[in-house]
């Protein structure tokens, strides 16, 4: 049996974020979609970033009031430091992770599940042969094609 390739397992309807959004509103975005990251696209639709609750949870640490918590208390910002306010403003782009692992639609299942595991990352875009976005993967898609079969 032939193995499956990244066109065969990736999720189509991606969501995304521009470089220029918000760290809130990013929060809200991964909050609404009860997702943990997004990659970051140019107008184009290229990946020039991926975004994580880790990468805010990183960001944030020595901040005086975790965002850790659920992220429920960022609807009310007069809770909130001047710091925490701040950080909250801060654009996507000066938290992102810049140097993203993508695949190609032609990219086998074992090829994928080795770079997410040798990279220690949940989710990888998939892109076309113009560098687009057409897909990702996450650790969700390959236990489904797992079940699958």
């Amino acid at each position: 049996m032939k193995e499956h390739t990244a066109k065969h397992i990736m999720t189509k309807k991606v969501i995304t974020i521009g470089k220029d959004a918000t760290v809130k509103e990013l929060s809200e975005l991964l909050i609404k979609n009860k997702i943990s990251g997004v990659p970051v696209v140019d107008d184009n639709k290229k990946v020039i970033g991926m975004i994580t609750e880790a990468d805010i949870i990183k960001k944030e640490s020595s901040l005086p009031y975790p965002l850790s918590f659920g992220f429920a208390f960022i609807r009310d910002l007069s809770s909130l430091t001047k710091t925490t306010e701040e950080f909250l403003k801060t654009p996507v782009e000066e938290v992102m992770t810049r140097n993203v692992k993508v695949v190609n639609e032609d990219t086998p299942l074992s090829k994928i599940v080795n770079i997410m595991i040798n990279n220690n990352i949940n989710r990888v875009p998939v892109v076309d042969k113009n560098n687009r976005l057409v897909g990702i993967i996450t650790r969700a898609d390959i236990i489904r094609s797992m079940i699958s079969k």
